[in-house]
């Protein structure tokens, strides 16, 4: 099963200070066809306007990845911990048995442009935290780079981001290339254009468009231009 998503049947919503498509059910977006895929429950793209953000809110028994696009994103949380994030790094936050934090757009001029995806654990209940993590980017540029992993030695080794559930999350920041990628067909796949466009077969995928994987023994796309995109293995 190859299935497309595009990127105008995302949910939509304005806030002024924040504009936000939603790939899944979110907040007043409902469509009962599009609750997840897998663990795969939230990928948000938002735009956060200057010296705006999100209030001290609360969190459980999620995985949370805020892959940044553009400007920057400043975080506090209930731990103690504080940061701000810009392109080239991402965020982790396994919220478990509870997390409060904010995240607000400190810039005077600059809107923050970021993806906020959110994965179902494998198991409820552990110990919250969060760590942001610098992307290395000679490996994620022509090719597929693995960034976060539910392999705890692997994202120790790799120094990449972990979490608690048996997922990985590639990126790639590709240009006039073609992409090919063994599948697990017993596994879920999941691709998103974050960026520009690229081709899978005769069909032309652009900006927020995602193709949604099932049953497939392997991906084939190009890239005739330039595209930076997510990649994500997933659970059945």
């Amino acid at each position: 099963m190859f299935q497309i998503r595009k990127s105008n049947e995302r949910g939509y919503a304005n806030h002024g200070w924040l504009e936000s498509y939603h790939s899944f059910s979110f907040s007043s977006y409902y469509d009962p066809k599009h609750m997840g895929f897998g663990p795969l429950r939230v990928i948000n793209e938002d735009w956060v306007q200057p010296q705006t953000g999100f209030g001290t809110h609360g969190h459980r028994d999620m995985e949370i990845i805020t892959y940044m696009l553009g400007g920057e994103l400043s975080h506090r949380d209930s731990l103690g911990g504080g940061s701000a994030i810009k392109p080239n790094q991402i965020q982790r936050m396994s919220a478990g048995t509870g997390i409060r934090h904010s995240e607000m757009n400190a810039h005077k001029t600059d809107v923050a442009h970021l993806l906020q995806i959110w994965i179902e654990p494998a198991v409820n209940g552990v110990e919250p935290g969060y760590k942001d993590h610098d992307l290395d980017v000679d490996t994620i540029t022509g090719q597929l780079g693995l960034i976060v992993t539910g392999d705890r030695a692997e994202a120790d080794a790799k120094k990449i981001a972990f979490i608690h559930q048996d997922a990985k999350m590639y990126a790639g920041r590709l240009s006039n290339q073609s992409v090919h990628r063994e599948l697990d067909p017993a596994r879920k796949g999941y691709l998103h254009v974050a960026k520009g466009s690229l081709s899978v077969g005769n069909v032309l995928l652009q900006t927020g468009d995602a193709l949604l994987i099932a049953g497939e023994r392997e991906l084939n796309f190009d890239v005739s231009e330039q595209a930076e995109v997510l990649f994500f293995d997933l659970p059945a």
